[in-house]
């Protein structure tokens, strides 16, 4: 016979509720800072215990609460926030009354609060459920509450909390994402008395805000970063998107607001991905603040327990408005780079590892034989002094006829159209400057107003040739060539399976290829572009790229994978010794085409060094 139904006693009840909502010190601490903000505060304090886990109080000077709303304070499904009984038209962070009965039910707290007018404060205590009535207490206008013993009355719930620094570090980043949407507000966060974080007030504009994200986040992304703004309907978005090269390990710096509230929904997390399609190396994550500004009707905040995710009414119209307002913003950045990589630079150059002067000198004195540096490692131009003139200097690229810079313009984008200047020093003001050398037949250095400039040739050439394939598919089609004899290309089954799969859309971009028995495929036509491509390495890139992205990926996305694996067929190879006419060819193109500051995988393209910068390496400044 099954048992009998019956309520749960109403202690167990909040346990149960606490359990969804309360995870950690940080979800305790989140529920608290949102009523502060609810409250109307101008500056909220935050105190931890051992990271949190030995305690944590919050205190603020918001509108605070008489003798009878911090009773009923802490009773399930008590509010203030929810006026029309509309749960579409949630426009407060919490609701003060859902909160604090969780934490209350499995933590010792203690709130006090005062009304401005009245002459004393009222101080609740809660004990794990227990609780007393409220008492006069001295206290400033506003509120605080004071935690503590967290999850004391289950104890399993202890064996789940992580380390004080792992805890801290949660409790960190949710003041963090709190304040950024909230920038108007003063924050202040201590630990064990070791301050953590100290935010000041800011005017309520663009200004203010990016005031805050450089406070949080570090000047240098403010800086550098790329602003969004785009509207789509009555769906606005704006904030700052790190460049591609500025990237991380983890999604931790992806901040995502919807109506000012720190989410981390799925849905907008792989909107970001895409609009970062082919600029980001595998694995890599951009730093991000964006904000989606909507009517509270059209989205659902409560769909989660802990509202960290949301449910969009027109969820297309979102994604698409993410994907092309950042794809758009990043192209457009096109030659901007972050100081990262001149900075890395830097940090290794300035600890060279050099013979000391003793060994040097013995080595001379000893009749040693010392490698000089080979000078035919670069190709420099004839004029430079150090090498003597041009009549006495037999330039490595003079060896064999190098190839007419028109090659490049050919596969360029159509924008990638200039003038070549009449003398060689006008072209130090162009942004990547004048090319001077080939160093190991890898990189370019270039001569700039200001500085110099370290190009990769192959990253470059390849974000050229994949601009270029990227209009040819806006344009209708990408344009094939037959080949004179079809190439058979022997595969595992998987890798044939999600070729064919995808052949159709494979040939909108030029790849025309059928099963070919068992085992392999056989490939009729490829992209002209790619004509100098062998056949073989690159069906077997695409395809392995393919099985990698499986179904978690839109066709949409595929594709752009797919046309970055095969546009890095056709680049510039690591190797190739280039003329002064074809670096120059080279950088000019990149100056004119889009996202042209990174590779398809994501790498940076070029660091920039200022005079400023090798002034300070050699100690002149």
């Amino acid at each position: 016979m099954p048992p009998f139904l019956r309520l749960l006693p109403e202690q167990l009840i909040n346990q149960i509720a606490a359990g969804e909502v309360i995870e950690r010190p940080a979800s305790a601490l989140k529920e608290l800072v949102e009523n502060a903000i609810d409250a109307g505060a101008s500056r909220i304090d935050i105190a931890l215990d051992e990271g949190g886990l030995a305690g944590l109080s919050v205190a603020d000077n918001g509108c605070g609460m008489s003798k009878a709303d911090i009773e009923l304070a802490i009773t399930r499904h008590a509010t203030s926030k929810l006026a029309e009984d509309d749960l579409l038209a949630i426009a407060h962070f919490g609701f003060r009354g859902e909160a604090l009965p969780s934490i209350a039910s499995v933590a010792v707290v203690d709130i006090t609060s005062r009304l401005e007018g009245e002459a004393h404060g009222w101080h609740l205590h809660i004990a794990h459920g227990a609780q007393n009535q409220a008492k006069p207490a001295a206290s400033d206008i506003g509120t605080m509450v004071e935690v503590s013993d967290l999850f004391g009355s289950i104890p399993a719930r202890l064996k789940f909390l992580k380390t004080k620094k792992t805890e801290a570090a949660q409790c960190l980043d949710v003041v963090k994402r709190l304040a950024m949407a909230c920038h108007t507000i003063a924050f202040h966060l201590s630990d064990s008395g070791r301050n953590i974080l100290n935010l000041s007030a800011q005017p309520d504009n663009d200004v203010g805000r990016q005031a805050r994200l450089a406070a949080i986040i570090g000047t240098s992304f403010a800086r550098e970063a790329v602003p969004i703004e785009a509207m789509r309907e009555d769906v606005i978005l704006h904030g700052l998107a790190g460049l591609p090269t500025m990237n991380r390990p983890t999604t931790a710096q992806m901040y995502l607001f919807v109506n000012n509230r720190p989410v981390r929904d799925r849905q907008i997390l792989g909107a970001v991905r895409a609009g970062y399609q082919d600029m980001l190396p595998r694995g890599r994550h951009p730093i991000v603040t964006l904000f989606i500004d909507l009517p509270t009707t059209e989205v659902d905040v409560n769909v989660h327990p802990a509202k960290a995710e949301v449910r969009f009414r027109d969820s297309a119209r979102v994604r698409g408005l993410i994907v092309g307002a950042l794809s758009s913003a990043l192209r457009e950045a096109g030659m901007q780079a972050t100081h990262e990589g001149g900075a890395e630079a830097l940090r290794h150059l300035s600890q060279p590892s050099y013979p000391s002067s003793s060994n040097w000198a013995s080595g001379r004195a000893s009749g040693s034989n010392i490698q000089r540096p080979s000078y035919g490692q670069y190709s420099a131009s004839p004029s430079a002094g150090m090498l003597g003139s041009a009549a006495n200097f037999q330039s490595p690229l003079q060896a064999s006829p190098p190839p007419n810079a028109a090659g490049f313009l050919s596969e360029a984008s159509p924008q990638a159209r200039y003038e070549a200047p009449t003398e060689q020093e006008e072209l130090r003001n162009f942004p990547l400057g004048a090319a001077r050398a080939q160093l190991h037949k890898t990189y370019i250095l270039a001569e700039t107003e200001d500085g110099v400039c370290l190009i990769d040739q192959h990253a470059a050439h390849e974000r050229l040739v994949m601009e270029r394939m990227k209009e040819q598919q806006l344009a209708g089609q990408i344009p094939s060539q037959a080949l004179l004899i079809p190439e058979i290309v022997e595969l595992p089954a998987d890798q044939i399976e999600s070729l064919l799969q995808l052949e159709e859309a494979l040939q909108s971009l030029g790849l025309y290829l059928e099963g070919f028995g068992e085992g392999a495929v056989l490939v009729r036509e490829i992209p002209a572009l790619l004509s100098d491509a062998a056949i073989k390495p690159l069906i077997a890139d695409v395809a392995e790229e393919l099985v990698m992205l499986g179904g978690s990926s839109a066709l949409e996305d595929k594709l752009g994978h797919v046309l970055a694996t095969m546009s890095c067929h056709n680049s510039v190879r690591a190797g190739r010794v280039l003329n002064q006419e074809e670096m120059n060819a080279l950088l000019r193109q990149m100056e004119v085409t889009p996202a042209a500051g990174q590779c398809n995988h994501g790498r940076p393209t070029f660091v920039t060094l200022s005079l400023a910068e090798l002034e300070k390496l050699f100690g002149r400044r």
